[in-house]
């Protein structure tokens, strides 16, 4: 039977493993640790028995080790290096003698870094409330635990709509496969999918129910693609003949169809910027050159909304400046614009001004 004190031996091994990462949680620039802290806890919480001079000895090795894995350099080039290093630049472990006390450097990133991401996280409508809150945890581990508090609570104070499908992180990882032309180190030629869409019903509005009464959906995917918070799969749609988006929460079951994709020449003339800017925030409809007038306080909505290239901009007199641009005529487009009052006006194409028409007189007839 193995005695502790035979253990012991190995447990010490550990001790520069159990330093760093001590540090690594509860210290930062503004939290330090003197070398009494690093003691107790190894000796209380880790059962490792250790001396103050220890663990000087400890960070010297860790910081050698660190650089050498940096730099690509061996032990004794690294330790050259921390000698003729008098400003600390290079060590991971740093002493401050104005706090008394040890505490990690991070050199790749700071708290910002940290926090903005974990933000983009959380804004993620595709992701679910718990996978947000596993990913951020995720981030927040490189940063102090004093640190990866106050993150967490300025991000989770927020408020947002969440999908409730957990497969969505599998979806997007089959979706990448089939459109992989490399699969496990050999080569493959990228292959349709299959999958049921979902859609609200009022009956239940918690729940969602298949699309086409549970018919599967069969596409040739393309890209993948960020809008709002939402993950799309932009792809050419066996049944209506021609490319659309799908959003990738409301997609179950996605599974290889073994199938080559097609339409590859309609993907390959797309103009992808162009695209989304049509696109997305406009239901799909026919795409037209448009001019817009807008007051000038508008432009940088005008501007958000249609970019700067493949749009035109000029000033139509003093107290108006106008923007053409292709954008999908809809319903919802229609909508935009009516949102702004007598502050926007379609000047033309005049088809497009006589639809627009007919859009505000079926919404007159309701009243």
């Amino acid at each position: 039977m193995t005695t502790k004190a035979e253990k012991e031996p190995t447990y010490r091994k550990l001790k520069p493993y159990a330093v760093l990462q001590y540090l690594m949680k509860y210290t930062d620039e503004n939290h330090v640790a003197p070398a009494k802290d690093i003691v107790d806890y190894l000796q209380n919480d880790c059962g490792i028995q250790a001396e103050r001079r220890s663990i000087y000895k400890d960070i010297e090795e860790i910081n050698a080790m660190a650089l050498m894995v940096e730099e690509g350099c061996t032990i004794q080039e690294s330790e050259e290096m921390l000698q003729d290093d008098p400003d600390h630049e290079r060590k991971t472990i740093i002493y401050d003698p104005k706090q008394k006390g040890f505490y990690v450097r991070q050199r790749h990133y700071d708290p910002n870094d940290i926090r903005m991401l974990a933000e983009c996280i959380y804004a993620a409508k595709f992701v679910t409330e718990g996978q947000a809150k596993r990913l951020v945890n995720v981030v927040c581990d490189l940063t102090s635990a004093d640190q990866a508090e106050r993150i967490k609570h300025n991000v989770f104070l927020v408020d947002r709509v969440k999908t409730s499908n957990k497969s969505v992180f599998n979806s997007i990882s089959i979706i990448n496969d089939a459109m992989s032309r490399k699969l496990g180190g050999q080569k493959h030629e990228p292959e349709k999918i299959k999958f049921k869409y979902l859609k609200h019903v009022i009956d239940d509005i918690n729940q969602e129910v298949e699309r086409r009464k549970g018919e599967d959906y069969s596409a040739s995917p393309y890209a993948l693609l960020i809008s709002d918070g939402n993950y799309y799969m932009l792809a050419y749609d066996d049944r209506y003949k021609k490319l659309r988006t799908y959003r990738v929460d409301r997609m179950r079951n996605v599974r290889r169809a073994g199938v080559p994709r097609d339409h590859e020449e309609e993907f390959r003339e797309i103009n992808m910027a162009d695209y989304t800017q049509r696109v997305f925030g406009m239901d799909s409809g026919s795409s037209s050159l448009v001019t817009i007038r807008f007051i000038p306080p508008l432009l940088d909505t005008a501007v958000e909304r249609f970019g700067t290239k493949g749009a035109q901009y000029c000033m139509c007199d003093e107290r108006h400046f106008s923007v053409t641009a292709n954008v999908e005529v809809s319903d919802q487009f229609f909508g935009w614009i009516l949102g702004f009052s007598k502050c926007a006006k379609i000047l033309g194409p005049n088809d497009v001004v006589e639809k627009f028409k007919a859009y505000l007189d079926k919404i007159r007839e309701m009243y």
